[in-house]
């Protein structure tokens, strides 16, 4: 499934601005709320913060050959070479870094990632060290994309909050659901649960 690489900027930016003003609007009481997994709403925060932090970061620090060049892929591999503990660790250590401002924290790291996203002309589409290897710059902006829009309705559910991310950032999102599901071979359960034929087994997720 291809993606128009403006249109997946443009989605990635427009994720980033609505979490960055969600999180402007959490009050000192929500930041202790328990939000998912381990997390706390603060811990959360700072796991979805580190999807602007890594595209600013990895466009920084080329890579020679591409190991990953979907974004499916990317999360077939990201499961293979990551420790849930080690990721749980790093989100909490992310939220004490959002420091005693973390909408200001938030909203300098997303003008961080459009100025990096800006000096790479839109035509291009280099490949970058991330996590799992040499990723295509195209096939990595759509997973901040997605984690900045599923993370962000679950800080909006933590606190009580009833927000939604535009309707492009949901359009992207839901792509990658489905490009993560394609080769795990789920998109059958996802088809007859999206046309009601039936409901989807109890917690079933496309992420591997």
């Amino acid at each position: 499934m291809t993606r128009d690489p403006a249109a997946a900027r443009a989605a990635f930016l427009e994720a980033g601005t609505w979490f960055a003003e969600l999180v402007q609007e959490l009050r000192p009481h929500h930041w202790t709320r328990p939000a998912l997994g381990t997390w706390d709403v603060r811990g959360l925060v700072g796991h979805t913060h580190r999807a602007l932090v890594t595209l600013a970061d990895y466009l920084g620090t080329p890579a020679e050959e591409a190991v990953c060049t979907t974004t499916g892929q990317y999360y077939a591999l990201s499961a293979a070479a990551t420790d849930p503990a080690a990721v749980a660790a790093r989100g909490t250590a992310a939220g004490q870094e959002l420091g005693r401002h973390p909408g200001s924290t938030v909203r300098a790291s997303l003008e961080r990632a459009r100025q990096a996203l800006a000096r790479v002309p839109v035509e291009q589409d280099p490949v970058i060290r991330t996590v799992v290897g040499g990723t295509r710059l195209g096939a990595y902006v759509p997973t901040r994309t997605f984690e900045l829009a599923v993370h962000g309705l679950d800080v909006a559910a933590a606190c009580g909050l009833d927000r939604r991310p535009p309707e492009a950032v949901l359009a992207d999102a839901g792509h990658t659901a489905i490009e993560i599901a394609a080769p795990a071979g789920r998109l059958p359960e996802v088809l007859v649960a999206l046309t009601g034929r039936r409901g989807l087994p109890r917690g079933f997720t496309v992420l591997p």
